[in-house]
């Protein structure tokens, strides 16, 4: 039998080391996002995140109890949107802050059902170490999203939002909010805790016990 020649060799060579950076670079897209500049935040630097989420896991059940605490924790530091006035901000901006990141829309019924429970639970726990950063993700501008809020009395929660739905984009490419509302609970340093799809009671005791779990603290 003829011996494979020196360039098929090469070939095949070149096959499996492309095989295996393409490998690499799709687990490392699981776990990282891309910042505005382009460059790659890394979770290695999630390990507190990592002992949050195993503090807050008993604490998933009832009104909670589709929250699922992040096994290899994301960076977001550099998930980027809009302030109340419009200026650009990103998750970098709390640092030193535990985050409750919701993103909805007006027309997610869903979202528009928990937002009196995601601004009670602003009222209950919001201090300079913990926020409800609910981002609205409404194309057509803030006016209606605006009215909902006054329309149901919400009073505690700042206006965040994202007309352009990048915010949205770049969750959906690491597998995060596959719909809305999407909502993950984020640690001072910028990192996943862990993710709840769907809607909760955010105000329930439940919910309390299992935020102030990750953030070593106890009670609601």
């Amino acid at each position: 039998m003829n011996k494979p020649t020196e360039p098929a060799k090469s070939s095949r060579r070149g096959l499996v080391a492309a095989g295996l950076a393409g490998a690499v670079a799709a687990l490392a897209a699981l776990y990282v996002i891309a910042g505005p500049d382009g460059n790659i935040a890394s979770a290695q630097s999630c390990s507190a995140a990592l002992s949050a989420a195993a503090s807050a896991k008993p604490f998933a059940k009832g009104e909670v109890a589709a929250f699922l605490p992040a096994s290899q924790p994301l960076d977001l530091k550099n998930l980027t949107f809009q302030g109340p006035e419009g200026a650009p901000m990103s998750m970098a901006d709390f640092k030193d802050k535990t985050v409750l990141l919701n993103l909805w829309a007006t027309w997610c019924a869903p979202c528009r059902k928990e937002m009196p429970a995601l601004d009670q639970l602003q009222a209950d726990l919001g201090d300079p170490t913990f926020e409800v950063v609910a981002v609205n993700l409404d194309r057509g501008g803030p006016d209606k999203p605006k009215a909902f809020l006054d329309e149901i009395g919400v009073s505690n929660l700042t206006y965040y939002q994202d007309s352009s739905n990048g915010l949205l984009k770049a969750l959906r490419r690491v597998s995060r909010a596959t719909g809305l509302p999407t909502t993950i609970l984020i640690d001072p340093d910028g990192c996943e805790v862990g993710t709840m799809y769907g809607p909760a009671e955010w105000a329930s005791g439940e919910a309390k016990a299992l935020i102030q779990s990750a953030r070593g603290k106890s009670g609601t």
